[in-house]
């Protein structure tokens, strides 16, 4: 029995009896009596197992003063893949936090990660070392203005914005209220209602060049109304107007695609050649012309005829920059 095994048959005794006796222990464990004071010692500082010896009654016991002696479980040893990458990511994104009002609650919510990352004879150096999560294409949001940001929708007050549009190099002063903060394939963005142009818009927070609240209270919008604008297509570019991109890809790569998230309400069908017809709700296309793109040849668009041809045009561009025959 390995420790791991012994771990949970530990667990397994304290459940079944109010308590344990050291020997029977030390019989179904198969184990040194040194061997499994390492185990409870183990127990108790990386997992909190709250694991007390009851002299009167001779034997071991889960603490009734504890809260969660009830309920306690192990943290599992083996994680699902969403819950490895959320105490990844959380382990990651606190060891990168600079010092602040947070710096008291971060060091002990940091040892608590690391202590559910450990499993069973691997520590959390080993677990760290060998899985990875990487992050690609974030964007540096600048603190100061992330915390004015979220101050600002909290409290529900306007902001003053100055906000640097990419696709003109513009940069305009903009009074918002703010509604959500949306964080999305690694970056963090602002749904908002603008004043200027009296509509919802979406904001990308490292865009931000600064950021001020305003005595104002913010003009609420209904969550039905923001999903029905922000939510309804592909990507975080919005508009109330949906329509559907029908997509083909090709044998070979339909293996990858069709085990992919691209929406919630997408459509998908194998077809006899094995090709896949991927069918996503879209609204502005620019952000679903990009993931198209990447695919090259092994994708095409074969509706509607608007995003075709966008998505053509902007093929023929790209091979225009490479020319055939040897560079001059």
């Amino acid at each position: 029995m390995n420790r791991t095994e012994r771990f949970y048959k530990i667990q397994e005794l304290l459940r079944q009896r109010r308590v344990v006796p050291r020997d029977l222990f030390l019989e179904v464990l198969e184990v040194s009596l040194a061997t499994f004071k390492r185990d409870l010692e183990y127990l108790r500082d990386r997992f909190s197992m709250p694991i007390i010896y009851d002299r009167e009654a001779n034997g071991y016991r889960l603490d009734q003063s504890d809260p969660g002696h009830v309920n306690y479980e192990l943290p599992g040893l083996w994680f699902s893949a969403s819950e490895l990458h959320a105490l990844m990511t959380m382990e990651y994104l606190l060891r990168r936090l600079q010092p602040g009002l947070m710096g008291g609650h971060v060091a002990p919510l940091r040892a608590r990660i690391r202590k559910l990352l450990e499993s069973g004879d691997h520590s959390a150096e080993e677990v760290e070392r060998r899985i990875r999560v990487l992050r690609m294409g974030a964007r540096e949001v600048e603190p100061a203005h992330f915390q004015t940001i979220t101050t600002a929708l909290l409290s529900r007050r306007r902001l003053t914005i100055d906000h640097f549009k990419r696709s003109t190099g513009d940069t305009s002063e903009r009074i918002v209220s703010p509604q959500r903060l949306v964080h999305y394939r690694d970056n963090w963005y602002l749904d908002a209602w603008c004043h200027l142009r009296k509509g919802l818009r979406t904001f990308s927070v490292d865009a931000i060049h600064s950021a001020h609240i305003r005595d104002q209270a913010a003009r609420d919008i209904d969550d039905a109304d923001l999903d029905e604008v922000l939510t309804p297509g592909f990507g975080i570019f919005s508009g109330r107007r949906v329509e559907k991109a029908v997509l083909r890809f090709e044998a070979q790569r339909a293996r990858w695609v069709s085990r992919e998230f691209w929406h919630e309400e997408q459509e998908g069908e194998f077809e006899l050649d094995g090709s896949y017809v991927l069918k996503v709700p879209y609204s502005d296309p620019r952000e679903l012309v990009m993931d198209i793109l990447k695919f090259g040849p092994d994708v095409e668009v074969l509706g509607p005829a608007p995003l075709r041809e966008l998505v053509a045009e902007k093929a023929r561009l790209a091979a225009a920059r490479y020319p055939t025959g040897e560079p001059t």
